[in-house]
C-alpha cells in the first residue's frame, strides 16, 4: 500500500485531435484518433522499443462477458481485439474520468473549495456513491481528485463540477464539447458523474470512444498517480477538513500484478463498466468494458482480467482488430 502527495497536472503536449488520417466527412478516423493520442508521450514514460514487424492477431480472450468491450496497445492505441467497439451504452461512473481531465486541463489545483451541503444532498437524492465529505470543509481541487475517483464519490463530482464550470450545466457543457473535440463521437454527458438520469441511458459512451478518453487521462502525472492507489489518506488539519480515507473501487488494484488504474461503474442498466491499464514485461495495455453482468462486485474486472491476461500472451506487436 502506498500514500502519495499528489503535485500539479502537466498539460497534454499537443491537440488531442491532430490526425493525419481523416475520413470522407473530414473527421479522423478511429484507428488515427486512437494512435495520435497514444503517440502523445506520458511525461514519465520510458523511451519506446524499436518497431517490430506487425502480425495478425488471432483468437480472443475467453469468457468475456461483457456487452462491448476492446483491448488495446497503450503505446501505440493499436486494438487488439474488441466487441461492439462503436455500439452506445450507458458507461455509469467512467463518467467521471472526463470530468478529472477537465479539472486537470484547466489547473489550479490548490484552488480550496468549500463543500456544501447541495452536494450531500445531490449525492443522496441521486442515489450516488458518495466520498463522506462534511459540508463547510475546505478541500482542494486536488484533494478532491482523489474523492472523485477512487471511491467515486458524487459529492466531490458536484464539488469540481460547480466549481470548475462555473456551475453545473456550465461543467457539462464543457464535458460535451471536450469529447467533439477529441473526438468522441458516441458518447454524450448529461452529468459529472454517470448517475442514471434524466435516464439510465442519457449519459453513454463506446469503447472506442472510452479508449481515446483512458488514452489522454493517463498522460498525466496526477491522475496515473492517484488511479493505481488501494487508497488515499488525508489527514484531518484543524479549522479545513476533517481525516479522510478513500478506499479504491477498481478491483483489479492490488490483486493484478501490473494493474495501474482506471475507473470502475455501476448502474443496475449499465452493469458493471470498467475502464483499466496494466503493465507487464514493459509492455503497456488499455482497455475498456461496457455490460458486464452483475454477477458479483469484481465482474467488471475479472472480465477484464481475461482480456489482459490473453493481451500479455500476445506477441510485442499487434495488427488489426479481432472481433468476438
Amino acid at each position: 500500500m502506498r500514500i502519495v502527495s499528489l503535485t500539479a497536472a502537466a498539460a497534454i503536449a499537443g491537440s488531442l485531435t491532430a490526425c493525419s488520417a481523416t475520413t470522407a466527412g473530414g473527421h479522423a478516423s478511429p484507428a488515427a484518433r486512437l494512435a495520435t493520442i497514444a503517440a502523445t508521450p506520458r511525461p514519465s514514460a520510458t523511451p519506446s522499443p524499436s518497431v517490430t514487424p506487425q502480425i495478425q492477431v488471432t483468437g480472443a480472450p475467453k469468457k468475456v462477458k461483457a456487452k462491448g468491450a476492446v483491448l488495446a496497445d497503450a503505446a501505440t492505441g493499436q486494438v487488439l481485439w474488441s466487441r461492439d467497439l462503436d455500439t452506445e451504452r450507458p458507461m455509469a461512473s467512467v463518467t467521471k474520468v472526463m470530468t478529472a481531465l477537465l479539472v486537470l486541463q484547466a489547473g489550479n489545483l490548490g484552488q480550496e473549495i468549500r463543500i456544501t451541503k447541495a452536494a450531500m444532498s445531490y449525492a443522496w437524492k441521486n442515489g450516488g456513491e458518495s466520498a463522506g465529505l462534511h459540508p463547510g470543509d475546505q478541500l482542494t481541487a486536488q484533494q478532491l481528485l482523489p474523492a472523485l475517483l477512487l471511491p467515486s464519490g458524487a459529492d466531490a463530482a458536484y464539488a469540481l463540477a460547480t466549481t470548475y464550470g462555473p456551475g453545473m450545466n456550465a461543467f457539462i457543457a464543457k464535458m460535451n464539447a471536450t469529447a467533439a473535440q477529441m473526438g468522441m463521437t458516441h458518447t454524450h454527458f448529461t452529468s459529472p458523474d454517470g448517475l442514471p438520469y434524466p435516464t439510465e441511458t442519457a449519459t453513454y459512451s463506446t469503447p472506442s470512444d472510452l479508449l481515446i478518453l483512458g488514452l489522454a487521462a493517463m498522460k498525466y502525472p496526477v491522475f496515473r498517480s492517484i488511479v493505481d492507489l488501494r487508497f488515499y489518506n488525508l489527514q484531518k488539519v484543524k479549522g479545513l477538513h476533517h481525516h479522510y480515507w478513500w478506499d479504491n473501487t477498481d478491483g483489479l488494484i492490488a490483486s493484478y500484478q501490473g494493474a495501474m488504474g482506471i475507473k470502475t461503474g455501476y448502474t443496475d442498466k449499465a452493469l458493471h463498466c470498467l475502464l483499466f491499464e496494466a503493465a507487464r514485461n514493459g509492455r503497456t495495455l488499455i482497455g475498456v468494458v461496457l455490460g458486464s453482468p452483475a454477477t458479483g462486485v469484481n465482474a467488471g474486472a475479472q472480465d477484464a482480467e481475461k482480456m489482459l491476461n490473453w493481451g500479455f500472451g500476445l506477441p510485442p506487436a499487434s495488427a488489426s482488430a479481432s472481433p468476438s
